[in-house]
C-alpha cells in the first residue's frame, strides 16, 4: 500500500496543475490590465508599438536601401540638410504664417519639388539618413533582446540551482557573479569585446555576460524565500524530485521580479550596446546602428546637427519606452503598492 500512496500523492498534485496554472495565468492578465492602466505605461507601450512597426515594416516604408549611396545618382552633396516638399500655395497672405514659411525655407524644411526629397537629410557617405533610421531599429532591437534573452536564460538557471540547493554550489556560484558585479558593466564589455574582435554578435555576447550576474541574484533571492514555502515542503513529503519542484513550483513563483528586471534590462542593453557602436566595437560602418551613425558624425554636431539629432533622438525614444514599461509592471506587479 505504501508504494501505491506515492503514485496517488502524484496524480492528486497533478489534477491541483491545472487549476493552479489556470489562477497563475489569470494573475499575469490582472497585471498586465493593472500595468496599463497607467499612462506612464501606455505611453511606453505606444512607443514600443512604433518601433516595432517601424522594424517589421523597414524595407517597406523606408524610400532607399540601408547602404544606397545617391551622391551620384541624385547629384547631392554628402551632409546635405532635409528636404521636404510641403505644398504651402493654399497659405492665406498673414504675416505670421508668411513668417513661418520663411522660416521653414530658411532652415532646410521645405524645398523645391524638383529636388529630390529626403526627410532628415544625408549623410557624410550620401546615404539617406530617414532609411537608415528605420532599418537601425531593427538592429536595436533585435540585438537587445538577444542580449537580454542570453543574460536572463543563464542568469536563471545559475539563480535557481544557487539558491535552491544552497551549500557549495550556492557559494561557488555567487562568488564567481561577485567577481563579475566588480567590474564597471562598460568597461567588462568592451574588454570582452576586444577580447574577441569586433562585431555585433560579440558586442551581444559582452553585455549578456555582464548583466548575468544581476539577474542570477534576482532570482536567487527570490528562490532562497519560496523554497521554505508549505507547497515545496508538500512536494517533498510526497517524493517529486527536486528537478521537478525547479521546473513546476519554485520558478512559476520566482518570475515576478525577473520579468520586471528583464524589461528594465531592455534600456540598459540599449544604451550598452550603442555605447559599443560609438566605439566602433559592434558591426560594421555600413551596417545601420544608431550607436555608429551618432559616432561617425559626432564632429558633425554645430555644421549639421540632423545627423547627430535623430539617432540620439531614436536611443532616447527606445530607453524611455523600456523604462516606462518595467515601471509599470513593477508598480502593477508588488503586492503592497497594491493592497
Amino acid at each position: 500500500m505504501a508504494v501505491e500512496e506515492i503514485p496517488l500523492g502524484e496524480q492528486q498534485a497533478g489534477d491541483a496543475e491545472p487549476a493552479l496554472q489556470l489562477e497563475r495565468g489569470g494573475l499575469w492578465r490582472q497585471a498586465l490590465r493593472q500595468t496599463f492602466r497607467k499612462r506612464s505605461a501606455v505611453a511606453g507601450g505606444v512607443i514600443l508599438g512604433l518601433l516595432l512597426f517601424i522594424a517589421l515594416f523597414a524595407p517597406v516604408i523606408a524610400p532607399y536601401g540601408e547602404r544606397e549611396v545617391l551622391i551620384a545618382t541624385e547629384g547631392l552633396r554628402p551632409r546635405a540638410e532635409p528636404c521636404i516638399h510641403l505644398s504651402v500655395d493654399w497659405i492665406p497672405d498673414v504675416p505670421v504664417l508668411s513668417r513661418a514659411e520663411s522660416f521653414l525655407e530658411a532652415n532646410g524644411f521645405s524645398c523645391p519639388s524638383d529636388r529630390p526629397q529626403h526627410l532628415m537629410g544625408l549623410d557624410g557617405n550620401g546615404r539617406d539618413v530617414f532609411s537608415r533610421i528605420l532599418y537601425g531599429a531593427r538592429t536595436s532591437l533585435v540585438a537587445s533582446v538577444g542580449a537580454v534573452g542570453f543574460a536572463v536564460v543563464c542568469g536563471t538557471v545559475l539563480g535557481l540551482v544557487a539558491g535552491f540547493f544552497g551549500g557549495r554550489i550556492d557559494n561557488v556560484v555567487m562568488r564567481v557573479m561577485d567577481v563579475l558585479l566588480a567590474f564597471p558593466a562598460l568597461l567588462l564589455a568592451i574588454a570582452i569585446v576586444t577580447a574577441r574582435g569586433p562585431g555585433l554578435f560579440n558586442a551581444v555576447l559582452a553585455v549578456s555576460v555582464v548583466t548575468i550576474p544581476v539577474y542570477a541574484r534576482v532570482i536567487r533571492s527570490r528562490v532562497l524565500s519560496v523554497r521554505e514555502q508549505d507547497f515545496v515542503a508538500a512536494d517533498r513529503a510526497l517524493g517529486v524530485s527536486n528537478a521537478r519542484i525547479l521546473v513546476h513550483r519554485v520558478l512559476p513563483n520566482s518570475l515576478t521580479p525577473l520579468v520586471v528586471q528583464a524589461t528594465l534590462g531592455m534600456a540598459t542593453a540599449v544604451l550598452e550596446l550603442a555605447a559599443l557602436s560609438f566605439f566602433g566595437l559592434a558591426g560594421d560602418p555600413d551596417t545601420a546602428e544608431w550607436g555608429r551613425m551618432l559616432s561617425v558624425e559626432r564632429n558633425q554636431l554645430f555644421t549639421s546637427p540632423h545627423l547627430v539629432f535623430y539617432p540620439g533622438l531614436m536611443i532616447m525614444l527606445n530607453v524611455l519606452a523600456f523604462n516606462l514599461i518595467g515601471d509599470g509592471l513593477r508598480d502593477a506587479l508588488d503586492p503592497r503598492l497594491n493592497s
